[in-house]
């Protein structure tokens, strides 16, 4: 997009915002951010969070890596450019719903540190929840519910995270949940306890 095009876009202010959709919803709004590894088990607890949630009358979305990458990043790969785009773009969705009160959980690799802040400085302090689903590469490798570690070994797939890119561990993130160690309904309920702290 060339430096013309950006100056002729004037951002469009809101006649709601977000305090007045919180207000509505009945809760604060945040970012649950699930990174680890492939096959950590990711997708299955953002689900069951969301259910959850559901459940008690709170609003929430999954936006999960691979679903993702069928519509909004179709077309992105997996080279750590790609990888920072796809970071960058569902970051801003999820900042999105963020503003129109709800509350996000998505499930990324999201192996770079730095992509993780990314998003984290796009929305206001205690809006981003960072949960690191802690599970050893070699727990992952073993169950490997897609098959694509499998594949990543014998070079099928390249640039995969834990085989062939590296994935950088959080520092500081609110929650570590390890799934090798506790069951999902633990795993959720601990994330559930955290939030309704905060909501």
């Amino acid at each position: 997009m060339s430096n013309q095009t950006i100056s002729n876009i004037v951002w469009q202010g809101s006649s709601v915002h977000k305090p007045e959709r919180q207000q509505l919803n009945g809760h604060k709004s945040c970012i649950l951010w699930l990174t680890g590894y492939s096959g950590s088990g990711k997708s299955t607890l953002a689900n069951e969070v969301d259910k959850r949630l559901h459940q008690m009358g709170v609003r929430s979305y999954v936006l999960d890596g691979d679903n993702i990458r069928h519509g909004l990043n179709k077309g992105l790969g997996f080279t750590p450019e790609d990888r920072r785009e796809n970071i960058r773009r569902i970051g801003e969705v999820a900042k999105l719903f963020v503003d129109a009160g709800m509350i996000p959980i998505t499930a990324f690799i999201s192996p770079f540190r730095e992509d993780r802040q990314l998003v984290r400085n796009l929305v206001e302090p205690g809006e981003f929840i960072e949960v690191y689903v802690k599970c050893p590469l070699e727990e992952c490798e073993q169950r490997d519910p897609k098959g694509l570690y499998k594949k990543a070994r014998i070079g099928e797939i390249p640039e995969f995270t834990g085989v062939s890119s590296p994935y950088e561990e959080p520092e500081n993130p609110e929650l570590i949940i390890e799934t090798h160690r506790f069951t999902i309904d633990q795993s959720a309920e601990k994330i559930i306890q955290y939030l309704m702290k905060r909501i």
